[in-house]
């Protein structure tokens, strides 16, 4: 045997103890490969039948399976952890069998260059590779580095991953994006209905309707009216309500309010009048309506001057003048009282008023009545109490003219009674009281009957309250003037009536 068949013949035999074969067939290989070395060199044909598996992997086919998949399953059990890669080497398939079975032709010499010799096995045997941890499961082994002259190791696929929930579609646009604003605003403030440590006795909200005269339906009054206009600068809100006591009693509002414009444009002249009868007086109701009826009609038969009298400031003849108009009123409360049967001081009402010029240069502000309320002015964020001081005390009514004697029947005209002892009581029971005002930008004045000056005098809270809601740039409208002006407070259940005037 020449001594490159020796050589090819250890090779054979390292190869054998790399996969694993018995110790025997490697020398038995051994021998064979270097016979067939020693055939390739000479390059005769093998013998007539001679096993053709019996050379060298590198010269044809061995007798025992030698596939890809075997190749691969050797690697992994050298490389890998114990127990891998013992699975049993696929049969081949029936493709296969005649490819195995044809001898391979030995390749030529000057083709493959002759390898180095490995050690000897029995000198230099292969070191173990050490164990490593076995691959999860989820994952697929990386085979370590292949021998040189090995084809790849082919990766092993590794299951399919378990199929992920589905992700669930929003829809998209403007109407579906949530709203910014929405999401970071605070919450709104609890809405405040009364003041105090605890409600007030009676409910908020209307119980009992008043007793209607089926022959009397046109002395009805609403529970509640509401007022408002814009002229010029200024911006005018007015409500009246009945208290809580009159709700819950079903008893009549015993405020009156009246609005009114007497002419046009630049010289058209405002009046609101507010008015409140005598309590627990049957038809008290009514002396408030005629004290708000006849001062208006006084006040329309008269505006050409009086709004003269205001845009050229002559305080003293509007005082004057206004004094004379609301004695005369009370005079003829005092003449229907006698009309009726009752006592003159029980039919009259507390009255005041307010006349606004809607020319925007006048910014005159002219009060005037008799009895109980309030006058106050809101600047700044703070309340300030007009109230006048009372310079007169009641003086006698004027004598109305006569009226003349005929055979005809008399029949008194409107707002003209007459009767016996019309001189015998003072025209008001109360002094007069005036004061004009010259009003700035961001004012706001208040008049009001009892039912709200009260509170506001007593109750600090309520006082804040009502200067917080009504210190705002442009003027309330009519619903949030209205509940505002319905705040309540305990002990403070009067009807109520309150007249703001706002100035741009």
């Amino acid at each position: 045997m020449s001594e490159q068949g020796a050589r090819r013949g250890q090779e054979d035999d390292w190869w054998r103890q790399l996969y694993g074969e018995d110790g025997g067939e490697g020398r038995e290989g051994a021998g064979g490969g270097g016979a067939a070395g020693d055939a390739a060199q000479s390059g005769a044909a093998p013998a007539a039948g001679a096993p053709t598996g019996a050379g060298p992997a590198d010269v044809g086919p061995a007798e025992a399976s030698d596939t890809l998949d075997e190749r691969v399953a050797s690697v992994l059990r050298t490389v890998g952890p114990p127990g891998w890669g013992d699975r049993p080497p696929p049969q081949p398939t029936p493709a296969d069998a005649p490819d195995r079975a044809a001898p391979a032709a030995p390749a030529p010499p000057d083709e493959t260059p002759p390898r180095a010799a490995p050690a000897p096995p029995d000198e230099t045997p292969p070191r173990p590779e050490p164990a490593r941890p076995a691959p999860p499961a989820d994952e697929t082994p990386t085979p370590g580095p292949v021998p040189p002259g090995e084809p790849p190791a082919r990766r092993v696929p590794s299951p399919p991953p378990p199929p992920s929930e589905p992700i669930p579609l929003k829809a998209t646009g403007p109407a579906a994006r949530p709203r910014e604003v929405a999401r970071s605003a605070p919450p709104p403030a609890p809405a405040v209905t009364y003041i105090g440590d605890r409600p007030p006795t009676y409910e908020a909200e209307p119980a009992a309707l008043p007793a209607a005269d089926p022959a009397a339906l046109d002395e009805l009054v609403p529970d509640t009216a509401l007022e408002g206009a814009q002229y010029g600068s200024l911006t005018l809100r007015a409500a009246s309500q009945r208290g809580d006591s009159a709700r819950y009693r079903g008893d009549v509002r015993r405020d009156a309010l009246l609005t009114a414009r007497f002419g046009a444009g630049r010289h058209a002249l405002i009046l609101v009048a507010v008015a409140t009868g005598r309590p627990a007086v049957e038809g008290a109701h009514r002396a408030a309506r005629d004290a708000c009826g006849w001062i208006g009609g006084a006040v329309g038969r008269s505006y050409t001057q009086l709004a003269e009298d205001i845009r050229a400031d002559r305080r003293g003849d509007l005082k004057a003048g206004l004094q004379r108009l609301t004695d005369r009123s009370y005079g003829k409360l005092r003449a229907r009282a006698l009309e009726r049967g009752g006592p003159p001081e029980q039919y009259t009402a507390a009255l005041r008023c307010l006349l606004l010029p809607a020319d925007p240069d006048c910014r005159t502000r002219v009060f005037f009545g008799v009895g109980a309320g309030g006058l106050f002015r809101l600047r700044d964020g703070a309340w300030t109490d007009l109230e006048p001081v009372a310079t007169d005390h009641g003086t006698p009514a004027p004598i109305p003219a006569p009226i003349p004697v005929t055979d005809a029947p008399a029949r008194p005209g409107p707002g003209l009674p007459h009767g016996p002892g019309t001189a015998e009581y003072p025209a008001r029971p109360e002094p007069f009281l005036f004061h004009a005002a010259f009003a700035r930008p961001g004012d706001a004045l208040l008049l009001c009957s009892a039912g709200l000056a009260d509170p506001l005098r007593q109750e600090p809270a309520f006082a804040a309250h009502l200067a917080d809601r009504w210190s705002t740039p442009e003027p309330p409208g009519l619903v949030p003037f209205l509940a505002t002006a319905q705040l309540r407070a305990k002990g403070h259940a009067k009807d109520r009536t309150a007249v703001a005037v706002w100035e741009a």
